[in-house]
């Protein structure tokens, strides 16, 4: 079966879209574009996620958003060549996330959305979508994230070997897959901060000239302030245990005016937080997959890995593990995510549960998304 997957993520950096062939087990990609957003929709998005704004500013973006996933599949499409597409995986763009039950008129409520309107890709495509997918999970008492680890799992599990397939986005995550392991002994969570701290800093240095820091240059134009990393890496987040998810509610603009607060140069704030994205990793790995499985290879994908200066510091806080993109193993390091879209929706296609409720601690495996009919 022919699937797209569609990923626009924390990062807020653009849509990525994927389409791969799915036989069996056997997963091909083999086409992959993104889309950057243009800065004005970027503006809007940021502004409705976990902030304060209106119910009619949200609907128009959440339709808005349908249309532009549509597009960005036509040109995938359009641009490669491809036919056939039989069905369509869209996570959507997350506005809210709360994994954790917190107290609400009088009952304790988990909550999440992700806006793009399926029913308008469905209606521009001709082709049923697969939406929603976090929804399903938390309903049994996961915490809606992560899901890739199941398909990090079909792709990379090993004999073995020890893996650790880590995901540096917004937000960075890793899923643990022990030597021949079986879906339930595969376990995942979120370190902390991706590439979003990094990002906003950037953007704030280049007073909007950059929404990243390319090459990990101006971090590597700075010094790291080893007091300031102790700090934050003191938050209690770092030593809960999995599963655990992190977003923009901990690492957003709250985050940033504290980093800005202790009027360190511009340069050494995106210095410190590029070693604190890689000491989070390192730390997560140490405290949590070590003392259950042998680390052997850290496979890496999502914009993260571009960053020369990131990659160096994990590298240093992990010298004992060997570091790889996952283009080494077939798939596109900046595809993975939409990769896994595209998979999670033929296996609800299918009918057959997705998440692992080792990495979201859900109370069962569970079939995943809603589906819109063409």
């Amino acid at each position: 079966m022919r699937v797209a997957g569609i990923m626009s993520g924390t990062s807020l950096d653009g849509i990525d879209v994927a389409i791969v062939d799915i036989e069996g087990r056997r997963i091909r990609p083999i086409a992959f574009r993104s889309t950057p957003y243009p800065d004005a929709r970027r503006k809007a998005i940021l502004g409705v996620s976990n902030a304060t704004t209106t119910t009619a500013q949200i609907a128009r973006l959440h339709f808005l958003l349908g249309e532009l996933y549509a597009r960005a599949v036509q040109e995938t499409i359009r641009r490669n060549h491809v036919r056939g597409v039989e069905l369509i995986g869209c996570h959507g763009q997350t506005i809210y996330h709360q994994g954790e039950p917190e107290a609400f008129l009088g009952k304790q409520v988990a909550a999440t959305m992700q806006i793009g309107e399926a029913a308008v890709i469905s209606e521009r495509l001709g082709v049923p979508i697969v939406s929603d997918f976090r929804t399903r999970d938390m309903a049994a008492g996961g915490k809606g994230a992560p899901l890739v680890p199941y398909v990090d799992y079909l792709l990379f599990r090993h004999a073995k070997r020890g893996r650790v397939a880590l995901n540096i986005g917004g937000i960075a995550n890793i899923t643990a897959i022990p030597p021949g392991a079986q879906p339930g002994d595969v376990f995942a969570f979120d370190t902390g901060p991706g590439n979003m701290v990094i990002d906003a800093l950037t953007a704030e240095f280049t007073r909007g000239r950059q929404h990243f820091d390319r090459g990990g240059r101006l971090a590597a134009g700075g010094k790291v302030n080893r007091a300031l990393l102790d700090t934050l890496l003191a938050d209690p987040y770092y030593r809960q245990r999995p599963p655990k998810t992190a977003g923009r509610e901990q690492y957003g603009a709250e985050f940033i005016a504290k980093l800005k607060q202790t009027e360190l140069p511009l340069r050494d704030l995106i210095a410190t937080s590029t070693a604190l994205t890689a000491a989070a990793i390192a730390s997560g790995i140490e405290r949590f997959v070590r003392p259950r499985m042998p680390v052997d290879e850290m496979i890496a994908s999502g914009g993260g890995v571009h960053n020369t200066t990131l990659m160096g510091y994990m590298q240093a806080f992990l010298p004992d593990v060997r570091i790889a993109r996952s283009d080494e193993y077939g798939i596109d390091a900046d595809a993975k995510e939409a990769v896994a879209f595209a998979v999670l929706a033929y296996e609800t296609w299918r009918g057959r549960s997705s998440n692992l409720p080792s990495a979201t601690g859900a109370r069962r495996a569970v079939v995943l998304g809603k589906i819109t009919p063409a």
